[in-house]
């Protein structure tokens, strides 16, 4: 397993990356954002562990270059930016998880290694999805809702996936936020919200309508 650290401090640079190495993965550094996105680009990586305030290439747009050419390419934001709304940005923007210095090396390889593994375990052994009106190419990483293909941002498309494979079963939160961030979020950002929100609304413009349920107190259900 490889793994590109993108930080621009070289002592944590360096931290990270002997606490990776002593835990069996093979680490590439990059210290600017520009290297960091062209190394991100060129070799095969299994996750992308990105600081967000980086020289010559600010890191979320180093995240919206590599999730525009390598969607499936999971990055883990690491960032001294702390507030929710940091942390919800970072999330939209398509990272997987997002890690506030300072941090503690054993968190930092475990939210690792629940990536990779969750990423593992993604690969499809069915190429394909649909539930009523909807239908997902899991192999282009597509979704069209009667026919006509859907825009969707990376978590989007994973929320999408998740609710189908879960056609009429309620799902919960905090099941979402453990299948699809990895982790149990704070529970007073609004990041399942406002994402809720959009795929219902994408959903809604393409004539899937009431299908995404809101259950009170309980979650979300997917069904006719």
């Amino acid at each position: 397993m490889k793994i590109l650290i993108i930080e621009d401090d070289s002592t944590t640079r360096e931290f990270v990356a002997k606490g990776l190495q002593e835990h069996g993965y093979s680490v590439d550094q990059a210290e600017d954002g520009k290297q960091g996105l062209m190394m991100a680009l060129s070799s095969e990586y299994q996750l992308v562990v990105l600081d967000r305030m980086l020289p010559y290439l600010d890191g979320m747009k180093v995240l919206a270059a590599i999730k525009a050419t390598q969607e499936d390419l999971p990055v883990l934001i690491l960032s001294a930016m702390d507030s929710v709304e940091d942390r919800v940005v970072g999330l939209q923007a398509g990272s997987d998880d997002y890690l506030i210095k300072p941090f503690a090396l054993a968190e930092l390889i475990a939210r690792v290694d629940i990536i990779i593994n969750r990423t593992q375990r993604q690969t499809p052994l069915q190429s394909t999805l649909s539930y009523d009106c909807l239908s997902i190419d899991l192999k282009a990483h597509s979704a069209t809702c009667h026919d006509q293909r859907m825009s969707l941002q990376p978590k989007e498309f994973q929320l999408l996936q998740y609710f189908v494979e879960h056609n009429e079963q309620v799902v919960s939160r905090m099941r979402l936020f453990e299948n699809i961030w990895s982790y149990h979020f704070d529970p007073k950002t609004n990041v399942i919200d406002v994402h809720i929100a959009n795929l219902r609304r994408k959903l809604e413009e393409l004539g899937c309508v009431d299908l995404l349920h809101t259950v009170r107190g309980a979650g979300y259900v997917l069904r006719r």
